[in-house]
């Protein structure tokens, strides 16, 4: 079952003369439960479209489905909600509310979501599954950097989202910490058959992927999926 489909994706910054071409037709689909990596130096559009897949951003042309949604369809409230309920994030700096224990944060987005009840034995399961539980009552502070990245997975995973959009989530982690954070991806990818689509800059993380889409000049260079797709079609 196929949870994100991007076609013909393109988005041009500025007009004219000084318009900036961030992606280039960009098309792949992704399914459910598979971890992919979007891998692609500085500059070569990875960021740009993980916005446009979160919804954070408009592409200026093509489509971008979530779950049969096309994002460009919804109204800035609709779509609000529409990413709230659907979309959970992980970023490369945590984004923790400082003034929140670790419970209040995981809960967030489902306390901001009134039409969701909370499941707290989802987010005690949650918190005890990446070794948190006994931590829920300290503030971001009080945590070392890789305890507040598990804290915000635990926050992304806290709406059982369609998809989960990390960027760079081990780009300020330590190399054992980095193998941790990854290791927790990977188990709650099978775990809750969560769709995860992380980019990186760093090929050696993206081996442990189950899929790597290579990003260079706004244009998809190679994409391991679809070779496999290919093969399988054979």
């Amino acid at each position: 079952m196929n949870v994100l489909i991007a076609e013909s994706v393109k988005k041009t910054y500025g007009t004219g003369e000084h318009a900036v071409k961030a992606l280039k037709d960009i098309s792949f689909t992704i399914e459910q439960g598979e971890f992919t990596a979007i891998v692609g130096t500085s500059g070569s559009g990875k960021s740009t479209l993980l916005n446009l897949l979160g919804g954070l951003d408009t592409p200026t042309s093509g489509r971008i489905c979530i779950r049969n949604h096309d994002l460009a369809g919804l109204d800035r409230k609709s779509l609000t909600i529409f990413r709230r309920r659907n979309i959970g994030f992980v970023f490369q700096n945590y984004s923790l509310m400082p003034v929140l224990n670790v419970y209040d944060n995981v809960a967030l987005p489902v306390t901001f979501d009134r039409g969701k009840h909370i499941d707290h034995v989802y987010i005690r399961d949650l918190l005890t599954e990446l070794g948190l539980w006994e931590k829920r009552k300290k503030y971001p502070n009080e945590l070392s950097g890789g305890q507040q990245q598990r804290v915000a997975l635990a926050r992304a995973l806290a709406n059982k989202p369609a998809i989960i959009l990390a960027d760079e989530p081990t780009g300020n982690l330590d190399t054992g910490t980095t193998v941790e954070v990854m290791g927790l991806l990977k188990s709650s990818s099978r775990k809750y058959n969560q769709t995860i689509l992380m980019v990186t800059h760093n090929e050696s993380i993206a081996q442990t992927c189950d899929r790597i889409i290579h990003i260079e000049d706004g244009k998809i260079l190679r994409d391991s999926g679809a070779d496999v797709k290919k093969g399988g079609e054979q």
